[in-house]
């Protein structure tokens, strides 16, 4: 594996730990949070992947996008479209006053969020965790 896909493998990882420890507690959960750390894990896993595959991507955090750029080395995962639209919009929605995540979402884009970390570590040749 290339030095910087694992870097971008390790800051997913460390949003993932995040996310995951807020939906944990038994108090003051930050679904908001829970929400946007789940899209970065993503976000991140996918760049790593198209990195290590030396495909070009753009900076965005469109995770649709960036599954489409993925399509031509992990045709299957076009299954994973709903789930990647479904964790874009905690990009930025939640990060504002105006609009607050509930439990349901959190748990919702934690379970989005375990699936799709699942098949890119897999690809990467990682190790569950």
């Amino acid at each position: 594996m290339k030095p910087l896909t694992r870097d971008w493998a390790e800051k997913a990882e460390g949003d993932f730990l995040v996310a995951a420890q807020i939906m944990r507690r038994r108090k003051q959960r930050v679904y908001d949070a829970a929400c946007f750390h789940c899209q970065q894990t993503i976000e991140k896993y996918f760049k790593a992947r198209l990195f290590e595959a030396g495909l070009p991507f753009p900076k965005t955090h469109d995770l649709v996008v960036l599954l489409h750029l993925l399509l031509p080395v992990e045709p299957l995962w076009k299954a994973y479209e709903p789930s990647a639209k479904g964790l874009t919009e905690y990009a930025v929605s939640f990060r504002y006053p105006g609009d607050n995540a509930t439990l349901a979402e959190a748990r919702l884009a934690l379970k989005y969020c375990r699936s799709l970390r699942a098949e890119v570590r897999r690809s990467l040749g990682l190790k569950s965790k």
